[in-house]
């Protein structure tokens, strides 16, 4: 019945890592990986992992239900968690600290709740790690040395132009419309810990 369907679709487990799934860090610098999830009729002995290129486990943790905040059962030196689950938001942040050029990949936070049969969800961070950054303005951030590898260096040269090139369509686009136009990046210095934009917010254009 399409009725159940849509309850169905309802009750699903949702993991989020922002509007953003990139994030670029300083080396030596500590950063943080967002994630929160989000479920319709709660959780009971939920649990959670964090995987580095899909197959090392940097963290897991576990969550009694609403109430109670996580319970770490391993976790990597390096990774600190620093989400909260008895708030507003089911937050399972976790922080790496002393980034080095080694931990540039994917990231991947994994939810499972056992109250929705065992339903099982996640979401991907692509981590780039760079040796200087300089501003030149409030759209684009150039990498001016150093990226270990050709080829995440070729990556970060795509990323680059592409969002030159998307930040001139957005200007020619926006133009002629008399409205305030916001980006909504995740910015990745919340908290105060020290790292690096996740995404430059675009000046308000008249």
């Amino acid at each position: 019945l399409p009725g159940l369907h849509i309850l169905a679709i309802a009750l699903s487990l949702e993991v989020s890592v922002g509007k953003t799934n990139t994030v670029m860090a300083l080396n030596n610098s500590n950063v943080l990986l967002p994630c929160v999830f989000s479920t319709c009729i709660g959780f009971q002995d939920l649990v959670f992992t964090w995987y580095f290129n899909s197959t090392e486990l940097i963290y897991h943790g576990k969550i009694k239900n609403k109430a109670t905040e996580p319970t770490v059962i391993w976790h990597n030196p390096r990774v600190e968690f620093v989400g909260s689950t008895t708030k507003k938001d089911n937050n399972i942040s976790i922080v790496l600290n002393n980034v080095e050029f080694s931990d540039a990949g994917k990231y991947t936070c994994h939810v499972k709740n056992p109250k929705e049969k065992g339903t099982q969800h996640n979401a991907t961070i692509f981590l780039t790690v760079v040796h200087k950054m300089v501003e030149t303005d409030n759209t684009v951030t150039l990498i001016i040395v150093g990226v270990v590898g050709g080829l995440i260096g070729l990556l970060i040269l795509f990323m680059l132009i592409k969002r030159v090139v998307l930040f001139i369509i957005k200007k020619t686009q926006d133009g002629k419309k008399e409205c305030l136009v916001s980006s909504s990046g995740n910015d990745n210095t919340e908290n105060g810990l020290a790292g690096s934009k996740a995404e430059q917010k675009a000046p308000p254009k008249a």
